[in-house]
């Protein structure tokens, strides 16, 4: 008996499909946190009267957290649960800054498909837009991931 995984399987994912996440808001723990996980102590995400001054006027999540979180919320998607093969690369431009308190949630389209029997499947590219509570765009860009073929096909 083949076990039936949460994932889609390549053969599932059609072009133009899209799926939104639900929300997750940031908070000041999940930034201190990131800080000492990555060793980004950087005033600009740590240090509220240095932030002040800043354009921002107030301390910003670091950008490779909201992008992490980003993969936690495709995760929750049920996409590539046990599916998945590889992460292969990404495109990726911030454009504006997530604050602390802010909800962030993703939308995922599928942007396009390449058959990759060789390697047990076939790319899949995703175009990943992370917004914030106002549905403004704050990053952007493409994941490529390697998912698995369904099995026998």
């Amino acid at each position: 008996m083949t076990e039936q995984l949460r994932g889609k399987y390549f053969e599932e994912f059609v072009v133009g499909d899209t799926l939104t996440s639900p929300g997750r808001t940031i908070t000041e723990t999940d930034v201190m946190l990131f800080a000492g996980l990555s060793g980004d102590y950087n005033e600009l995400h740590t240090n509220t009267e240095f932030s002040a001054g800043t354009p921002f006027g107030q301390r910003i999540a670091h950008g490779l957290l909201g992008l992490s979180i980003a993969s936690g919320l495709v995760g929750r998607l049920g996409l590539i649960e046990g599916t998945a093969i590889a992460f292969t690369g990404l495109e990726w431009r911030f454009k504006a800054p997530v604050f602390i308190g802010d909800t962030i949630h993703v939308r995922a389209q599928v942007e396009k498909t390449r058959p990759m029997r060789a390697l047990g499947g076939g790319l899949v590219i995703l175009q990943i837009t992370i917004c914030n509570q106002r549905n403004e765009t704050v990053q952007e860009g493409t994941w490529k991931v390697l998912m698995r073929a369904r099995p026998g096909a």
